[in-house]
């Protein structure tokens, strides 16, 4: 009879204390143990995601809800593993409670990942011979004895899918597409089969817009009607169209819905044209050139055949400038343009005083997609004269007039043009005259440029830059300081001002006189901190701009980084170690500098 006796007293406080272990509380952490926060990060952030735990974190709950809360944990856990190819992991869940929080504790045990046991992954129909869809069959994973990860099979998947779009065959649809999972042998069997259908070809391209006369775009098209469909084909159009700057809106769409008996696409260009003038303002402010502003129109199209305008005068108190260049869309041989420039430079400072002006007829066009290359003529008439001391008196004019051809070759090839971590890009210049020949003097000068990007790490990189040129003539004294090399400032040798290094005029102005050579050296290391968009950066330059002996001249500094929308800033301070005229400068720079 005694355990009768104590029997419904045990009852009450068993129910009492169940009640207690699910009263209202308040989740006030969550925490993942068991698996690696750096191997596993993407399945804890999965998890993280799929638990509805987590939104509850800091409110008070009903003893419903938490009982609720934390019986779906587990089953959320779960069904977060299984895109990683986990689906027999071990899973705990414990809610230890302080007074009205609850701390819970989720305990993961991956358990054996699931494999790949079979898989039969094909293309029927014509692609069966296309060596660039064979390629990413041969590529597709997860593959036999692989872990079945979801996003990865994904991935797989929609390559395939977007390059049968891409290498025109519209008509591609599964024929079979199943994935079987059999838990209790961590097992997948993957079934997918691609028809390709028929590879159609490109039909008619028909530009709709209502300004420019017909036909002028035409030469955009490079390949011929009832040759294969290619994606890429349509990208160099839009890309050849983007440059002309007519457009605000440029869409292309394929309409293989209205492809003729032969498979012939046709493609809608749909144009929408820009604003057609451009105005720019402003003011500015150089140590050497003084206060000024600044203003430009630029017309986008002047007529229907595409010819364009641009106007751009910098008037400041010691130099000023004035360009105005005409250009007409030149789409044979290679994309680019005819252009016609005549621009007027004046500058007069305490140490030079310098006019000039030049008449440019140039053809531009894109080689590639890596090079650039521009060809033209040009006529220059300079005069100048230096001072002596700060006074010009008895000071000789020196007048050159020169006419020479040039050719200059750009080369970008990155990763990312507005902020390249890694590749090359670089410039290449040659000009030369003949006396007699239009020009007071022969000569030929050529200049090269490279920047080599390396990336380190996840988002550092370093930057090296090299720059060499040189001049031979027979009469350096006929060469205008415009064709001769300078060094220092920003782009050159940071530490020393603007054309500060090199030969210079006596003192007390010691000016810049410009020489034959040029050689210049820099490397630069950024650190990005956690990934961006701030970092800083260290950097050493060298270099001279010399006529027979190098002197070379020696610059360190460092430098503040930030990626904006707008492209890179940068903003540096540097220290030249060999005699500087200051012994600090600054310079600020927006932008890519490729």
């Amino acid at each position: 009879m005694q355990p009768t006796k104590y029997a419904l007293p045990l009852m009450v406080l068993a129910l009492l204390a169940a009640s207690a272990a699910h009263a209202r509380g308040t989740i006030e952490k969550v925490d993942i143990k068991g698996l690696d926060k750096g191997d596993d990060a993407e399945m804890i952030e999965n998890i993280e995601v799929s638990l509805s735990l987590y939104d509850t974190i800091g409110q008070v709950q009903g003893e419903s809800r938490l009982e609720y809360l934390l019986s779906q944990a587990e089953r959320q856990t779960r069904q977060a593993l299984e895109p990683f190819g986990f689906y027999n992991p071990k899973i705990t869940v414990e809610s230890p409670r302080e007074g009205d929080t609850l701390r819970v504790v989720i305990h993961v045990e991956k358990g054996p990942p699931t494999l790949v046991r079979r898989e039969h992954i094909d293309i029927t129909g014509p692609a069966q011979l296309d060596q660039y869809l064979q390629d990413d069959l041969e590529n597709f994973r997860p593959r036999k004895g692989q872990r079945f990860e979801h996003t990865t099979y994904e991935a797989s998947k929609i390559v395939i899918t977007r390059r049968l779009a891409e290498r025109g065959y519209f008509d591609a649809d599964y024929t079979e597409r199943r994935v079987e999972i059999t838990r209790a042998e961590n097992a997948a069997d993957i079934d997918l089969t691609w028809d390709s259908g028929r590879r159609y070809n490109m039909g008619e391209i028909r530009f709709n817009q209502d300004y420019f006369v017909d036909k002028l775009f035409d030469p955009l098209v490079y390949w011929d009607t009832g040759s294969y469909f290619h994606e890429g084909k349509l990208d160099r159009l839009r890309e050849s169209l983007t440059k002309l700057d007519y457009f605000s809106t440029i869409d292309i769409q394929p309409r293989p819905d209205q492809a003729d008996d032969n498979g012939n696409v046709p493609v809608d260009v749909n144009l929408t044209r820009a604003k057609r003038t451009i105005y720019t303002a402003g003011v500015s402010y150089g140590s050497e050139s003084g206060a000024g502003v600044r203003g430009g129109i630029e017309r986008r199209f002047l007529n229907n055949r595409g010819h364009k305008m641009n106007t751009q005068l910098d008037y400041a108190q010691k130099r000023k400038s004035l360009v105005v260049s005409y250009r007409v869309p030149a789409f044979r041989w290679l994309d680019g343009w005819y252009g016609l420039t005549a621009s007027a430079y004046d500058e007069q400072t305490d140490y030079i005083d310098l006019r000039n002006f030049k008449l440019i007829g140039s053809r531009s066009g894109q080689l590639n997609e890596n090079w650039t290359l521009i060809a033209s003529v040009n006529a220059l008439r300079e005069r100048w004269r230096y001072a002596s001391g700060t006074e010009f008196t008895n000071a000789i004019y020196n007048t050159s007039t020169l006419v020479y051809p040039q050719l200059v070759a750009d080369y970008v090839n990155v990763d990312d043009n507005l902020f390249p971590r890694k590749g090359l890009s670089g410039s290449a210049t040659v000009r030369g005259g003949v006396e007699g020949a239009g020009s007071d003097t022969s000569f030929v000068q050529a200049n090269v440029l490279l920047r080599w990007y390396i990336p380190v790490g996840d988002s550092n990189r370093l930057i090296l830059r090299g720059e060499g040129g040189t001049t031979w003539t027979s009469d350096l004294v006929a060469m205008p300081p415009s064709l001769r090399f300078f060094a220092g400032g920003d782009r050159s040798i940071r530490g020393y001002a603007f054309r500060e290094v090199g030969p210079r005029t006596p003192e007390p102005d010691k000016y810049a006189l410009g020489a034959k050579n040029l050689v210049v050296g820099s490397a630069e290391y950024e650190h990005y901190f956690n990934g961006g968009p701030w970092g800083a950066a260290v950097f050493v330059d060298t270099g001279s701009a010399f006529d027979n002996t190098i002197d070379l001249h020696t610059g360190v500094g460092f430098g503040v980084r930030w990626k904006s929308p707008v492209g890179p800033v940068r903003v540096d301070i540097a220290h030249g170690l060999n005699d500087p005229d200051s012994q600090f400068q600054l310079y600020l720079n927006i932008g890519a500098d490729l």
